[in-house]
């Protein structure tokens, strides 16, 4: 007990971290810091540090193909969480990415060999039908579904599918030493949004990098700070425990992020919304207590 309970305290500072992320990424934005390259600048900048503290993780990573399902894990989950975050309804964007609880059953089935029962499926039912209540709209038309599912909603299904992904591996891989995964994790949340971000600029979708301001360079170097903090927090967690309680223990961020966006804002809690996110968090919290 006393191994798992900083393993979870770990898992909770992280989800807070997230719950409570789109406020500063907002702020960022407003200094005309797209999330995009907020993201690979902040990762870039940990990742600069890392290499300096543990150069031999470089070569672990390097040596190691499987990490490099963590590096694009990690790299889709920050880039579609910290821009959904930025431009949709957090309330939303949030109960959408924590379907994750229901893509780690199915993930870590092949991935870690454990089973699906029938309790896991009742979970990934009740997930669905959540899933379906938040994203059904409003005059009842099936055809009108795609005008709830815009570019936030997208970004939060596949950054939560991303994230399940990331947790899997980080238990997967859990034989690997701590510096080697956590670059990993930072390589991956660099390149895929500064990859994202540039072919995005190119295209005109995507504003430019603004010139060099106290304001924004100053946030950036205590995100970094904060999010080295919290992403070792994560992987220290996700490391020790099962899979599906990682998930269940990380669903504490629709919480943080619920109630931050509604007291500033930044997100609605209509009854519709409250009725399909209740489905998502019962079934996460359901694998707490069950076994499959």
């Amino acid at each position: 007990m006393a191994a798992r309970g900083p393993a979870v305290a770990a898992l909770v500072f992280n989800a807070f971290t997230w719950g409570i992320s789109w406020w500063p990424l907002r702020q960022m934005e407003g200094l005309g810091l797209h999330p995009l390259w907020l993201t690979a600048l902040t990762f870039l900048l940990v990742v600069s540090l890392l290499l300096v503290a543990r150069p031999a993780a470089l070569g672990e990573v390097l040596r190691t193909p499987t990490l490099s399902v963590l590096v694009l894990a990690s790299g889709t989950t920050n880039a579609c969480f910290n821009w959904s975050v930025t431009i949709g309804d957090v309330v939303r964007v949030v109960l959408l990415f924590y379907l994750m609880p229901l893509w780690a059953v199915l993930l870590a089935r092949p991935l870690l060999g454990e089973r699906i029962g029938w309790r896991a499926a009742v979970r990934v039912a009740m997930a669905l039908a959540g899933a379906v209540v938040v994203l059904w709209p409003a005059d009842g038309r099936l055809a009108s579904l795609t005008e709830r599912l815009g570019l936030p909603e997208a970004l939060a299904l596949l950054g939560g599918f991303s994230f399940a992904l990331n947790n899997v591996m980080l238990r997967r891989e859990a034989h690997r030493s701590e510096p080697a995964r956590a670059l990993a994790m930072f390589i991956g949340g660099a390149v895929v949004s500064g990859v994202l971000a540039m072919a995005l600029w190119q295209a005109g979708r995507v504003p430019a990098l603004p010139a060099p301001a106290a304001g924004w360079m100053i946030g950036l170097v205590l995100l970094a700070a904060w999010y080295l903090v919290s992403n070792l927090a994560l992987q220290f967690g996700a490391a020790r425990l099962a899979a599906h309680t990682t998930a269940v223990v990380m669903i504490t961020e629709v919480f943080f992020a619920s109630a931050s966006a509604v007291a500033l804002g930044a997100g609605t809690l209509t009854l519709r919304t409250a009725v399909g996110g209740a489905l998502i968090v019962g079934a996460a919290a359901l694998a707490a207590w069950q076994r499959d």
